[in-house]
């Protein structure tokens, strides 16, 4: 049904048709029928688009696909209904486009009108309920056989008798498996991408998301359910650390949203998922990740529905009671999208030409991450993770300006520390984490009182570290106090041994939070006793001359969960220092 105003009244007998064509904007002689964001059809193509203004007798439709061949005259047919997506448990492992029509199977391009080649798999279904009990929205009805635990859920807005359900045993997703209130349920649903699914509470964000990248899980944590801003420029790494985050993360569900991206950065993500084995299920990484492909080739306008799509996906698995991660790289390619059209509609533009709602739009898509208790009593989560591409590398351009007031983590990447070759480039001077506090009381819960003097310590040491840097090339790091040449050393072997990180070795691509304390209390060990032997007055140029090696490719040579080998570096440099005392 529609959600916004509706046309002025017609004759019955009226049909719409195409006034005038401009690239991804179409405007149409406006039918009775026609709302706000209802989806349209339009010429022989059957190019879908959407209503985003109506004013008189006219509507203006965004269409989502080339419009190439559409002239005046030509038919338009409204559908009624407003632009919505079909969820089910095959959209696990597949690749959609922006729309959440399945790439595969469709060719090169999928052509106008299409809506892909479904999924004919089966799936086991396993009921909960039995014939004649009384269920309310969010209820579970029955279990769904997949890698991640998934259920059939009452629908929003259905409760009742259960007047029939399956038998256990194989079923399509379009099946219908259960009888509630005289509404038949399937797997298979449909829901408006534009409308946030509804939720019982909104819960304290409090529990962390591990990501396996230490210079994130250390210093600046997100929590499942927060909003993170990914800002860099061009080539400081943002595709890869969203890469890293979505083959380490410990979500159950992952929706990927290449938003304008690169098709061979795409290509590239859904080769390695589909290569990589998932250390929870056993199963492939792809098993448990819906890929929503909007490439740089495709139409402009797919963008803008895109992140909609991707958080609708993720509400629908959140619903389930699993935490799942969106990532969306990236967004400045949707504001891009934004500009374009609101460029296109004569609208009196904003700063650098944005549409004067680009807070709000960009406020309505974090708003959606949360961790909530469903419908139904199930705890589950949507956090939102979202890369911003400024223009040289320019913060204070409007799309990474305004995300900055929305999001409660700032992973901001530096060219300078990507330039020199230091993965992941996240700075520690300029990115924050507004959930800090609340996940440090959280690591005290679970038997780990000492991480938040652990993250505390480290930034102190890499912010003196920087501030001493320029003073070492205005003078010389010879000329500094010794005191302040060792803070000089700390920082380089914090950096080193514990920040940087090599997505490329095995070994060193995911880092659990036991081998990421270790690694900390290793170089602050280390860091420890060459303040002490500087106190104790040993030269600070013998200190500095010691073989650090082993703590540096500690990192490395010791696997995701290798605290052992952590502990022996530390101790090997340990001793090489009690040569100099």
């Amino acid at each position: 049904m529609g959600t916004g105003p509706a046309c002025p009244r017609r004759d019955d007998t009226f049909r719409a048709r195409i006034l005038r064509v401009a690239g991804p904007l179409v405007e149409i002689a406006c039918p009775a029928t026609v709302a706000m964001h209802d989806m349209v059809v339009l010429g022989a193509a059957r190019v879908p688009g959407e209503v985003v203004a109506i004013r008189g007798d006219m509507a203006t439709i965004q269409a989502y696909e080339y419009t190439g061949g559409l002239a005046p005259g030509h038919p338009a047919e409204p559908e009624g209904r407003p632009l919505s997506v079909r969820m089910a448990p095959d959209l696990l492992g597949g690749v959609f486009d922006g729309l959440l029509r399945p790439l595969a199977g469709a060719g090169d391009f999928l052509t106008s009108g299409s809506r892909g080649v479904p999924n004919r798999r089966s799936w086991q279904f396993t009921p909960r309920v039995s014939a004649g009990a009384r269920v309310a929205a969010g209820d579970t009805l029955g279990e769904i056989g997949a890698k991640v635990p998934l259920r059939l859920l009452t629908p929003p807005g259905r409760s009742g008798e259960v007047t029939r359900i399956a038998s256990a045993g194989g079923h399509s997703p379009d099946d219908v498996l259960a009888v509630v209130g005289g509404h038949e349920v399937r797997m298979a649903q449909s829901w408006p991408v534009r409308r946030p699914r509804p939720v019982a509470e909104r819960l304290a964000t409090d529990r962390p998301l591990h990501t396996g990248q230490r210079a994130v899980d250390l210093l600046f944590p997100v929590a499942l359910g927060s909003t993170v801003a990914v800002p860099g420029g061009f080539g400081t790494g943002k595709t890869m650390l969203l890469q890293q985050i979505a083959k380490w993360c410990d979500a159950d569900v992952i929706v990927y949203v290449g938003c304008g991206e690169r098709g061979n950065e795409m290509a590239d993500v859904i080769e390695e998922l589909t290569e990589l084995t998932d250390p929870r299920t056993g199963g492939l990484l792809a098993e448990r990740t819906v890929m929503i492909a909007n490439a740089s080739n495709m139409p402009m306008m797919a963008r803008e529905a895109s992140v909609h799509t991707g958080a609708t996906v993720a509400e629908y698995f959140r619903d389930m009671g699993l935490d799942v991660v969106l990532i969306a790289d990236s967004t400045s390619r949707w504001a891009e999208a934004l500009r374009e059209f609101s460029s296109r509609m004569g609208e009196l533009p904003a700063e650098e030409g944005y549409p004067a709602e680009l807070a709000s739009r960009l406020a309505a898509f974090y708003e959606r991450a949360a961790a909530v208790r469903t419908p139904g009593g199930a705890t589950g989560s949507v956090t939102v993770i979202g890369a911003v591409s400024p223009p040289g590398g320019d913060r204070t351009e409007p799309v990474t300006a305004h995300t900055e007031r929305f999001v409660r983590c700032l992973w901001s990447l530096d060219r300078d520390l990507a330039y020199a070759r230091h993965y992941p480039a996240v700075s520690w001077a300029d990115s924050f984490s507004r959930d800090a506090a609340a996940l440090a009381a959280s690591h005290a819960r679970s038997g780990d009182p000492e991480w938040a003097a652990r993250r505390g310590r480290v930034a102190r040491l890499l912010a003196e570290a920087d501030r001493l840097a320029d003073l070492v090339e205005l003078v010389g790091i010879t000329a500094l106090p010794p005191q302040e040449r060792i803070n000089v050393l700390a920082g380089r072997l914090l950096r080193e041994a514990v920040i940087q990180q090599n997505a490329l070795s095995p070994a060193d691509a995911y880092s659990t939070p036991e081998k990421t304390a270790a690694l900390v209390e290793a170089a602050l060990a280390v860091i420890d006793r060459c303040l002490e032997l500087v106190s104790s007055g040993a030269p600070a140029d013998a200190v500095e001359a010691v073989d650090f090696t082993p703590l540096l490719r500690a990192r490395e040579s010791a696997g995701p969960t290798g605290t052992a080998l952590v502990a022996a570096a530390r101790n090997t440099v340990l001793a090489r220092l009690k040569e100099v005392a």
